[in-house]
């Protein structure tokens, strides 16, 4: 029989209708409240989630919000779904995806740990593009370049703008693993840092430096010249992360 997934069973029945506050994304509030439940061995391997109906009525959430929350897991590696048996706890000597999970941006040290991964992956990509990059890839890429400067010029941050410059950057390498690692890191890390860089460029006056940096990074994939596309792609995730620092000190 299976459990439903809630804080504990010794809680009183008053506590068991562990409502989730409305917030901008209730199905991440509610896969890290099912994580914490696997992780401190509440849902043990191979236990057998609640149905969707049980999770809706104990966190009082959407059906589809607990489909979120499950997919969410099931991407991690915490949850394994069955066709028509439904979802359970996934063996910890199975699981082989890579989890990411950021605690405090506001670690240096975390900080400097995440730049040098996003630099493994960004300045590896954007030297290949360079070399790669088709002439379809590059009017993509400086369409997305030409947003970014719409959007400075009305005065808004162009996050949005940015993600999509950068990820046209990782597909003219033409890597489909690189491309699903860079979806993976934009989820957990890239929206983070460059929403932090936004604000600290509106703050200080900063937004046309930021687009500079793009455009010596454009610039080098137009001259096929993978190394200075590697360097340009190095200073610019250095800079966002100086960017960061300012913006969470303020």
């Amino acid at each position: 029989m299976s459990r439903v997934a809630k804080p504990t069973d010794r809680r009183s029945a008053s506590a068991m209708r562990d409502i989730i506050g409305r917030g901008p994304s209730l199905a991440d509030t509610l896969a890290l409240r099912l994580k914490e439940e696997i992780v401190s061995g509440h849902l043990l391997p191979g236990e057998k989630l609640a149905t969707e109906q049980q999770i809706s009525e104990t966190y009082g959430v959407s059906r589809p919000t607990v489909r979120e929350a499950i997919g969410r897991l099931k991407h991690d590696g915490l949850v394994v779904t069955r066709q028509g048996a439904g979802a359970f706890v996934a063996d910890p000597g199975a699981v082989s995806v890579f989890r990411l999970d950021v605690a405090d941006f506001s670690n240096k040290e975390e900080i400097r740990n995440i730049v040098e991964l996003l630099m493994a992956v960004e300045a590896t990509a954007t030297e290949h593009a360079a070399t790669r990059r088709s002439n379809k890839d590059l009017k993509k890429i400086q369409a997305h370049l030409n947003a970014m400067q719409a959007a400075v010029d009305r005065g808004e941050p162009g996050v949005e703008e940015d993600l999509a410059f950068h990820r046209a950057i990782v597909e003219a390498m033409g890597n489909p693993f690189f491309r699903d690692l860079s979806d993976f890191l934009d989820r957990r890390v890239r929206n983070f840092i460059r929403a932090a860089r936004a604000n600290t460029a509106r703050m200080g006056g900063m937004t046309h430096s930021v687009q500079a940096e793009h455009q010596a990074i454009f610039d080098a994939i137009v001259r096929k010249d993978a190394a200075a596309a590697r360097a340009a792609a190095e200073t610019h995730l250095r800079n966002a992360a100086a960017r960061l620092a300012l913006y969470l000190e303020r």
